[in-house]
Formats: C-alpha cells, sequence, structure tokens
C-alpha cells in the first residue's frame, strides 16, 4: 500500500514521502497561480480551480488566497462562494455540498498528528475526512477539525471551533462549537398563533 493510499484510508502515513512530495508541489504552484491571478481573469481562475479540485460544481468562486495540500480530495458542490483567506488541509476527503458560503479566515483540517510524543517526532501522520452538507453557512475564522460532519443548513458563527459533528438545521457557536439554536427549515410551516 503506498504512502497516498495509507493517507486517503485514515492509516498512519509518511508525509515525506516522494509521491506526496510531488503531489502537494503540484497544489501549491497551481494555488500559487491562482492566487496571483487578475480579479478581472475569472474564468482563468476557475479553470485554475478546475484542474487542482477533485471535483467542483457550477457557480464556484474562491477570493484569493487560497491555500490547500492537495487539492485532488476537495470536492465542491454548485453555487460555492468562499471569501480570503481560506486553507483546507486535504489529506482526506473534504466533501462541500450545494449552496454553500465560507466567510474569510476559515480553516478546515483534516491532517492530524499522534497525540504520542514519540510517533509525532517520528513525523507520522494521519488524517479524518471532513463532510459539509448543502446549504451552509460558515463564519469568519472558523476552525473545522479532522473528522467533523456538518448537516445541511448549519450555521456556524464567526470564531468556532467545531470539534464535533452536527445534523441538520442548527446554528452553532463557541469554542467547542455547541448548538445555540435550531433553524426551522424554509420550506415548512410554521403554526398557527
Amino acid at each position: 500500500m503506498s504512502e497516498a493510499d495509507k493517507m486517503c484510508a485514515g492509516q498512519y502515513y509518511n508525509p515525506d514521502d516522494k509521491e506526496l512530495v510531488k503531489m502537494r508541489v503540484a497544489a501549491r504552484l497551481l494555488s500559487e497561480k491562482f492566487n496571483r491571478t487578475s480579479a478581472l481573469k475569472l474564468k482563468k481562475r476557475t479553470r485554475i480551480l478546475k484542474s487542482l479540485l477533485g471535483k467542483c460544481g457550477k457557480n464556484i468562486y474562491i477570493e484569493p488566497t487560497f491555500n490547500c495540500d492537495y487539492g485532488s480530495n476537495i470536492y465542491i458542490g454548485k453555487n460555492f462562494f468562499a471569501n480570503f483567506g481560506l486553507i483546507i488541509l486535504d489529506a482526506a476527503e473534504v466533501r462541500i455540498g450545494d449552496n454553500c458560503f465560507i466567510a474569510p479566515q476559515v480553516g478546515i483540517y483534516t491532517a492530524t498528528h499522534p497525540i504520542d510524543e514519540q510517533e509525532r517526532i517520528q513525523r507520522i501522520c494521519y488524517a479524518k475526512p471532513i463532510y459539509i452538507g448543502d446549504s451552509c453557512w460558515i463564519g469568519g475564522h472558523v476552525t473545522i477539525n479532522p473528522g467533523v460532519t456538518l448537516g445541511n443548513n448549519v450555521v456556524v458563527a464567526s470564531g468556532a471551533v467545531v470539534t464535533k459533528s452536527f445534523g441538520d438545521n442548527v446554528i452553532i457557536a463557541g469554542n467547542p462549537a455547541k448548538i445555540i439554536r435550531h433553524i426551522e427549515p424554509a420550506n415548512s410551516v410554521s403554526p398557527a398563533k
């Protein structure tokens, strides 16, 4: 099993493996090209994103700067907007649904390290996937930690640190994030008062 296979399977892997280093360099070069492309050349930016990401839907827009580890493990649905400073460490899959908005300076991190000091010194890593449902809004300076799943229509308040998964139709906030309110879905009918 290659180090890339181990990484994608959530097993311990060596990040210094030549194949992984080559993949990260390729992603960084594309990210660098994207980040340097003029705001007047939106079609060129979109082409770069399509070659960098594993998959992206129609109407995707990311403000520079955008950085990622590999790019190929990122899957974004249609009607996506991310503001300045998005970082996605995609050693594992990151799947983002349709109609999602991400505010500035958000970090989405699948990569993690062992708690054991000796394993950490050996530079062993592993990763856990992150899934974000449809119609989510992630506020500014949010951190989403490895292994988190957010359901559909989740609003994450600015500055939240998301350390666990949450279901549909909630607003979460804090460090660590917790539910502060449930959202009534837009297509449901409110009872008469």
